[in-house]
């Protein structure tokens, strides 16, 4: 009888969240792993500390040396089922396969089941990559049973009572292989194993039959077998150098011997690849060749330093790879707020005495306290900056280079605080190779009035303090000041250093100090708040440019979009130098382009290029809204980044009727609407007053219902002047008021019709909406048209997310009560669509994604 798999399609089954929960379960099984092992990487220390140094870093190279080996044998098990993959990727799948594969059961295997990211990109069918990935499992068993035949048979020659376990773990290899070799030849045959399972489980053995349907490239096969060899011999070689490293006579039969039966543990294991079996049973192993407990439990730590920690932590960092560019781009803000924080507590900390006797004998004491007052300035002003570091201000930049390499030198002249000083450099260092993501200038006029306040500021306190200080009474400071002192301490005031000796006994003086200290303060404040303050120089937008555009837009027009493009809310960029024109609008330092430019299909990439030149120079980042799938091709050209937003229905009208039973449901909505007295007319333009009047209305009360605001940018909104140059469908009631109506806007996709504003009243009947949309369509076949654009519908049709972002925007799309009604929105056009889209937002940096949203709703603001 067949298994009855159809469980798995219930909807009990269904609304279990399998993912969520095996995320829990991996979670569960890391604390687990690393909560058992946590002996183990505390004994690392000191066993790395105590081995010779010589040694430990030809491990660490061999290691290396094993890692693109494993590389290596991807790239070949790829070629084997004739399929390509570059090495970069190999090594990439290998690190995080080899990764996810200790929290997995039976993670060997069933780790390569995985497939970044990176694979899903590379044009690889997953059919190929699971047979690549059957071969290199395959070879990599086989390896180990071709080396470990004569390894494991000589040690139970020599020693048969302790290694009998091996011979046993070697049996099961054997077997595994031959299960292997005879499921494939099965079902390559089609032999009655094969009819067996396609009986009883039809969907594994369809599965098993793609997977194992591929042409065997002999040449590429044998060398995987011979890469894989070399892979079990650098492992012996770990072993071996691990006996080197702890100072001990080296054995090669103990390290081929300790090799095999480490890795038969490795593969016959079912959960936490070998967790504790391979270390208790490497240990118990070289103690039978003579070496002591302690050195073979050194030997052991050091063995799985080089075979097993650090390709782990590689993995580690091939999964924090696939976020460099936020994290990079996180860091440098993060850092600066640390170091401003640091800079203040370690002034407010005593330093330590030994620091400040050496410190002393090269540096005077004034100096010191300078230092002190300067760094704990610094450190307020580096706690401001990270906040505009945040929004990537270049001025922002400057000051934070410049304050950390400060920093770096204030703690190192104030108390020889050497770890605060290596943290402000390293600082410096990550903004230097940051330094690319901070383009928002700064106003340039604003940054001079800055500098001229602050020097005309510092005049006036230096003639203010002078004077005062030099006529002040004695009683005051109980000092006779000259006129050196007086133009000393005023300076001193003013940039907020300590006075050593300078100290106020009546109340007129601390007024007189306080005085000075306020008028540096805000000199200090006004100029650092001109230098980070955001400038974004807008383009006006001339005649000539408007005239242009429109143009451009009559020859080379060909979206839905174009003609929003010329709208009043948008800047334009025409080239000077290729004909064509970029609409696009500013929002919190972005420059938002509606879909793509309106120019030659040729030109495309060379004026995106000069619009990014264009917004460099304006400090502005450019993000591309609503762009077209085939359209992708320029910006990975560009190298940015995409996110899926949503989805276009597009409808063919050329054979569209009312005919037929699908559409039986929409002929009883039509008709129903008929006998409740409702008609629908297409008024030509230019419009009526009147009726103009009567669709304001209708527009109000929509917008109250649904408690929306009107939105721009790639929609319009009611405008009575525009719309009287349209053409308007209208559903009205047996009273003659009009109860529905959408208009027809011009689209400049060739064979296309579409429309912008689509409304109805609250006490509407179902079904006007089709009516409109019905005879929209056949209006447009009677004047011959192909297609019917109805709109994106957001966060929709994203089946398979391909990054963390796009699961973000599914996720809210499916649960979140806010995003409700895209659902509602889908299913409408869904009865109309007979293809659909993808639409992309370009950006980019990863970070950008945090601050896009805030962007594009500005910029949807009329």
């Amino acid at each position: 009888m067949p298994l009855n798999w159809n469980i798995f399609k219930s909807p009990l089954f269904k609304k279990l969240h399998w993912k969520e929960l095996l995320a829990v379960l991996f979670i569960l099984l890391a604390i687990y792993f690393f909560r058992q092992e946590r002996q183990e990487l505390q004994s690392l220390i000191p066993a790395i500390s105590s081995a010779q140094q010589g040694w430990v870093l030809a491990g660490v190279g061999l290691t290396c040396f094993y890692i693109l080996l494993q590389s290596l044998m991807y790239v070949y098990s790829f070629r084997a089922v004739n399929a390509k993959l570059d090495a970069w990727r190999s090594l990439e799948l290998f690190l995080k396969r080899n990764l996810i594969s200790v929290f997995l059961p039976a993670g060997g295997v069933s780790s390569l089941a995985y497939l970044p990211q990176s694979l899903r990109k590379n044009d690889l069918h997953k059919q190929e990559i699971h047979q690549a990935s059957g071969i290199y499992g395959f070879v990599g068993i086989l390896s180990v049973f071709m080396a470990g035949i004569p390894v494991v048979l000589f040690a139970v020659l020599r020693h048969p009572a302790q290694h009998m376990e091996s011979m046993v773990g070697l049996v099961s290899i054997c077997l595994i292989l031959i299960a292997v070799v005879a499921l494939v030849w099965a079902i390559r045959t089609k032999s009655g194993l094969y009819r067996w399972l396609e009986k009883q489980v039809p969907a594994f053995a369809q599965y098993i039959n793609e997977i194992s349907s591929f042409d065997l490239q002999r040449g590429a096969f044998t060398k995987t077998v011979i890469v894989s060899v070399l892979i079990e011999l650098a492992g012996i070689g770990h072993l071996y150098l691990a006996m080197l490293a702890s100072g001990v006579v080296p054995s090669v039969e103990a390290a081929c011997v300790g090799y095999i039966v480490a890795t038969i543990f490795l593969i016959v294991s079912p959960f936490l690849r070998g967790l504790g079996a391979i270390e208790l049973s490497l240990v118990f192993l070289l103690s039978n060749y003579n070496y002591t407990n302690l050195q073979a439990l050194e030997i052991t730590l050091l063995y799985r330093l080089f075979e097993f920690w650090l390709p782990l932590v590689g993995g580690l960092v091939a999964f924090a790879l696939k976020g460099r560019n936020l994290i990079l781009r996180l860091v440098p803000p993060v850092l600066i707020f640390l170091l401003g924080m640091v800079n203040i507590f370690s002034v407010l900390t005593p330093p330590l005495a030994n620091r400040m006797h050496v410190l002393r004998a090269y540096i005077p004491v004034d100096s010191i306290h300078a230092s002190n007052l300067l760094v704990i300035f610094m450190g307020l002003v580096l706690l401001v900056t990270a906040t505009f570091l945040v929004r990537g201000l270049r001025s922002a930049w400057i000051v934070a280079l410049a304050v950390s390499i400060l920093s770096a030198i204030g703690h190192m002249s104030k108390a020889l605080d050497y770890e605060e000083a290596s943290l402000a450099l390293f600082t410096a260092l990550t903004l230097l190779a940051t330094g690319r993501y901070y383009r928002v200038k700064s106003s340039r006029q604003l940054v001079n009035i800055g500098v001229v306040t602050a020097l005309g500021t510092f005049v006036v306190v230096a003639v203010f303090g002078s004077i005062g200080f030099y006529f002040l009474n004695y009683r005051h400071f109980r000092i006779d000041f000259t006129w050196q002192q007086s133009l000393l301490y005023a300076f001193h005031c003013f940039f907020l250093l300590e006075n050593e000796g300078l100290r106020p006994y009546t109340r007129f003086a601390v007024e007189f100090l306080t005085a000075i200290k306020v008028l540096g303060v805000t000199a200090w404040a006004f100029l650092f708040y001109t230098i980070i303050r955001p400038y974004f120089k807008v383009a006006e937008r001339t005649n000539m440019s408007q005239e242009k555009a429109a143009f451009y837009l009559s020859q080379y027009g060909d979206s839905v979009m174009d003609y929003f493009k010329i709208g009043e809310d948008k800047l334009l960029f025409v080239s000077d130098t290729l004909e064509g024109f970029i609409a696009y609008r500013i929002a919190n330092g972005f420059a938002i382009v509606l879909e793509e430019p309106v120019c030659k299909e040729a030109n495309k990439l060379d004026l995106l290029r000069e619009f990014d030149a264009q917004c460099r120079k304006m400090g502005l980042r450019p993000a591309f809204y609503r762009v077209d799938e085939d359209s992708t091709y320029y910006f990975n050209q560009l190298k940015k980044k995409k996110l899926l937003i949503g989805q276009e229905a597009i409808m063919d009208i050329r054979n569209f009727t009312l005919s037929g039973k699908e559409k039986k449901s929409l002929r009883n909505a039509l008709n129903s609407l008929a006998t409740k007295g409702y008609t629908t007319a297409i008024h030509r333009a230019p419009q009526k007053s009147g009726l103009l009047q009567a669709l304001r209305q209708v527009s109000d009360e929509w917008l109250a219902e649904y408690d929306v605001k009107e939105l721009t940018f790639s929609q319009g909104l009611f405008d009575a002047a525009v719309l009287r140059k349209q053409d308007i469908i209208t559903v009205t009631d047996n009273e003659g008021q009009v109860v529905a109506f959408l208009n027809i806007i011009p689209d400049y996709a060739p064979g296309e019709c579409t429309y912008d504003l689509i409304r109805k009243t609250n006490n509407a009947p179902g079904g006007v909406m089709d009516a409109l949309l019905i005879a929209l369509i056949q209006d447009a076949q009677a004047a011959g048209l192909q297609y019917l654009n109805l709109g994106m519908v957001p966060m929709s049709g994203i089946e398979e997310p391909q990054n963390t972002a796009e699961k973000v925007v599914k996720f809210a799309y499916e649960k979140v009560r806010l995003f409700r009604h895209y659902q509602g929105l889908r299913e409408f056009k869904e009865k109309y669509a007979t293809r659909w889209l993808n639409k992309y937002l370009v950006y980019e940096h990863d970070f950008d994604l945090l601050q896009l949203p805030v962007a594009l709703s500005k910029v949807m603001q009329p």
